[in-house]
């Protein structure tokens, strides 16, 4: 049994925790505080966890599954976008809804309730506030040591990565209260009377969203707190500028009414709704400056070992777009996959950095990338896809899923001429003839198994895109078939090849298939391959390869069929990686057989 140490048990630590104790690893979990000191302390973030994340959490840690399942936390079914502009008493206002519900959980709830339900299991819990000291002996104790808080001089054995790091200091000052609004003993003529956590004459299932050029942001959207439900607020003002107004705070009470004061200053529509708000609780208030930071995953200590970062200690993203605690979860279920593929094997420098650079790579990258971009001023062409928004309902319902998978952003959000493409794209996605979102859900209904489809183009870069539209077509002669998109940006690369491979990724390949699903520069980097047919690059691991000459294209819509002839294949077999509903799955025997 091999023994793992992780210090921290917020977020991404105590989830990785119980999800290798449920793969039988001996664990040791470190926190600074017990579950009832974290319970009764102070709000931590104001977590929002999207669809993705929201699936990964209950994989990692089911402990909380009584509290989605009971109806006790808020579903959050929409994302509403208010940016004013300069020179226009009109501000750009519209409101889409999420395809999966988000939901809001106060940390200090998950974190007490997840070290209560490793320490149920049998785990070794400690409390013990660890020290550059204490690591080096866990080294030499433990096969794995694992770092998931930033806090303290732990936090600064992580060198930082200045070139995925671009600020060098906070670009927001931050404040957070948890409020109940809405007097029970007043009447709302007209409306049925809001709960503790709801919002009087407004929508309560949404996140709410106030941009203000040169002052800063404001959102706001339900939750789950200690005290039951309630309403987080979240300011965050440019630092230097007109919100910049909380260092003579002195007590929760003095910033709920600074807080009050900057919305009827700077966000006058949002400042009726909190007109009566109270704070949740004597901790309910948080106040601070973070300065968005990548850092190396493998920090070396004194002696010569090596610990391996996790979440905040490595990866501290800035509050506005509300990916941290999603960060932190995926991370989370990228290490203990990788932990478990490992086997024996020691868990060595380059193992953690390839880890790392798995997550980065498949997830981490665009979150980072995203919401360092929403923390500048909006360029011409981001004013102008948010302002059509608010006519093209299918445009803002892309902004609201970019959320939950910030890869959707990519490229459009960031290039000019990629984004005049996408919007016109979503523009006519509301001129279609059905619901393509809900149409796309019902094919979604059909399980397929993933496939990376590779090639090699003419100026010798290797190219390859991830697709599930694949299949077989003949036998004598044998053909296979798949479908690209006409917008996808290796179309042409594709066209102007004579072969393709068709690669079937394994269950363990999940990682590649976010890779090759999302632009980037290399989508190979970190891929190992073989060579195929006229240089063609194929996977390794893969189920099975099909190694294809291209012998006709077929116009087919907004779609490309290109149909090729088998010349070489492979059947390593294995399991494979399989797609259904917009989730990844594995396979099982049916029950019947």
């Amino acid at each position: 049994m091999r023994k793992i140490a992780i210090i921290g048990a917020g977020e991404s630590g105590a989830q990785l925790a119980l999800g290798l104790q449920r793969e039988g690893y001996a664990i040791t979990l470190f926190s600074d505080r017990s579950a009832t000191q974290i319970r009764t302390g102070k709000v931590m973030s104001s977590q929002c966890m999207f669809a993705t994340a929201l699936a990964a959490e209950a994989q990692l840690g089911p402990a909380l599954s009584g509290l989605y399942d009971s109806g006790a936390v808020p579903a959050i079914n929409a994302i509403r976008v208010r940016v004013d502009l300069e020179g226009s008493a009109d501000p750009i206002d519209w409101e889409a809804p999420l395809d999966a519900p988000a939901r809001s959980i106060d940390q200090r709830i998950k974190s007490a309730a997840w070290i209560e339900a490793f320490v149920a299991a049998g785990g070794d819990f400690r409390i013990e506030k660890v020290t550059p000291r204490m690591l080096e002996e866990l080294t030499r104790d433990y096969e794995l040591v694992i770092v998931s808080t930033g806090k303290g001089e732990i936090g600064q054995i992580f060198p930082r990565d200045k070139a995925k790091s671009p600020f060098d200091r906070p670009q927001r000052v931050l404040a957070l209260n948890y409020v109940s609004v809405g007097n029970p003993g007043r009447e709302q003529p007209g409306a049925e009377e809001p709960g503790a956590g709801e919002l009087p004459g407004q929508r309560g299932d949404s996140i709410r969203m106030s941009m203000v050029p040169d002052v800063g942001e404001f959102f706001t959207f339900p939750g789950l707190t200690v005290s039951g439900p309630c309403q987080m607020m979240v300011f965050e003002g440019v630092v230097g500028g007109p919100m910049d107004r909380w260092t003579d705070v002195r007590t929760p009470d003095e910033q709920l009414q600074r807080s009050l004061e900057i919305l009827e200053e700077h966000f006058p529509h949002e400042a009726k709704n909190f007109a009566d708000a109270v704070l949740t609780d004597e901790g309910a208030t948080l106040l601070g400056r973070i300065t968005p930071t990548v850092r190396s995953a493998v920090g070396e200590l004194g002696n010569g070992g090596l610990v391996f970062g996790l979440g905040d200690a490595v990866l501290l993203n800035d509050p506005l777009t509300g990916q941290g605690s999603n960060n932190a979860t995926l991370a989370s279920q990228y290490y203990l996959d990788s932990i478990i593929r490992r086997g024996q094997e020691p868990f060595d420098r380059k193992w953690m950095e390839r880890t790392f650079d798995e997550f980065w790579r498949g997830w981490g990258q665009w979150a980072v990338t995203w919401t360092n971009d929403m923390l500048k001023p909006r360029r011409e062409h981001q004013k102008a896809a948010l302002g059509d928004a608010s006519a093209h309902p299918a445009l803002a319902s892309s902004f609201a899923a970019g959320f939950d998978d910030p890869r959707t952003f990519y490229p459009w959000w960031f290039d000019p001429a990629a984004a005049a493409d996408f919007v016109q794209s979503k523009k006519s996605e509301d001129l279609a003839a059905f619901d393509l979102r809900d149409f796309r859900g019902a094919l979604g209904q059909f399980a397929t198994g993933v496939t990376v489809v590779t090639t090699l183009a003419p100026d010798g870069r290797k190219v390859g895109m991830t697709a599930n539209s694949f299949t077989s077509v003949s036998m004598e002669p044998p053909l296979v078939l798949w479908c690209p998109s006409k917008r996808a940006p290796s179309l042409s690369d594709f066209e102007e090849s004579t072969h393709f491979a068709i690669n079937i990724l394994a269950s363990d390949q999940h990682v590649l298939s976010r890779q090759f699903a999302t632009p980037s520069i290399d989508k190979f980097e970190g891929a190992e391959t073989s060579e195929g047919i006229a240089g063609v690059p194929l996977l390794d691991g893969a189920v099975a390869t099909f190694q294809c000459r291209t012998v006709s294209r077929h116009d087919a819509g907004d779609h490309v069929i290109y149909v090729g002839e088998v010349e070489e294949y492979e059947n390593p077999g294995g399991a494979p990686l399989v797609f259904h509903g917009g989730k990844y799955h594995a396979t099982a025997s049916h029950p019947d057989f």
